[in-house]
């Protein structure tokens, strides 16, 4: 089925998260002396789908009902409050508060760089400068 053919969204068969990814989460999440077969795995990234599905349709009902075009992060709050995994909230609020921080920085440091009054060109020509010193650096302590 193309794109045309249902509305440009991806079908439920698109719909995945990245195996690696969720390989690695379950890993660390594990003793070492513990392993997931891939199955398991298989089962846990659909359960991990269905639950992102099942929040942001909430969401979503709970951003018309507002008459908003946007899903906000309140509204995936409410959606889980809603949907009875209050418990989920804290943690959630936590990350976004995080998150936001992180952007708060990170438009700190894109702010600093427009701010040093050197052209794109210059910042450009002192990093290359700066990794050939490492480079020689590197060459001279092998020696």
């Amino acid at each position: 089925m193309s794109d045309h053919e249902t509305g440009g969204m991806p079908s439920d068969e698109d719909l995945s998260l990245p195996k690696a990814t969720v390989t690695k989460m379950i890993a660390e999440l594990l003793p070492n002396d513990v392993t997931c077969a891939k199955e398991t795995r298989d089962l846990i990234i659909e359960c991990c789908v269905e639950f992102i599905h099942l929040i942001s349709s909430e969401a979503n009902e709970i951003c018309e009902q507002e008459s908003k075009k946007t899903i906000a992060p309140e509204h995936i709050i409410s959606a889980l409050k809603r949907l009875g995994f209050e418990t989920f909230t804290e943690e959630v609020e936590s990350v976004l508060k995080d998150h936001k921080q992180q952007q708060k920085d990170r438009e700190r440091k894109v702010n600093k760089m427009v701010e040093c009054g050197l052209s794109e060109a210059e910042l450009l020509a002192q990093q290359e400068a700066l990794f050939a010193q490492s480079r020689e650096k590197f060459r001279t302590a092998q020696q």
